[in-house]
């Protein structure tokens, strides 16, 4: 768990930050940001990347309301398409969502009922017939 996130929603990489001195042969102390105060900022060797350039694959730390647990809670913000799928006696419905703070080449496929349950704004409301 990384950041207090874990699964599919994990950053892998955050920020590129200035290393202030070595620790030994395999540790760094690394200068955070004051937003990543709670963090230890040491790190092992192991864990860390030399930055190349590409910054598709960083997460901005600006707008992200990361909270004192260093979480955030993810936010569905549009639905990009459905698909029904046949699994042998019953139809399963699933949506691709976008979610806050990601690109959409890194939308996800969600069962359309949990979402609709949890984002219920976003599904058209069908009206019934009296």
């Amino acid at each position: 768990m990384w950041f207090g996130k874990k699964g599919k929603f994990s950053p892998r990489y955050m920020g590129s930050y200035k290393i202030l001195r070595c620790i030994g042969k395999v540790a760094y102390e690394l200068d955070l940001p004051n937003d990543l105060a709670l963090v230890h900022s040491v790190f092992h060797v192991f864990l860390l990347k030399k930055y190349v350039g590409d910054p598709t694959s960083l997460v901005p730390l600006e707008g992200l309301g990361v909270k004192g647990i260093l979480s955030y809670g993810e936010v569905l913000v549009e639905i990009l398409n459905r698909q029904v799928k046949k699994l042998r006696d019953k139809e399963v419905s699933s949506v691709m969502v976008l979610w806050r703070n990601h690109l959409v080449k890194s939308a996800t496929w969600e069962a359309e009922a949990d979402m609709n349950s949890r984002y219920p704004h976003l599904f058209p409301s069908i009206p019934t017939l009296a």
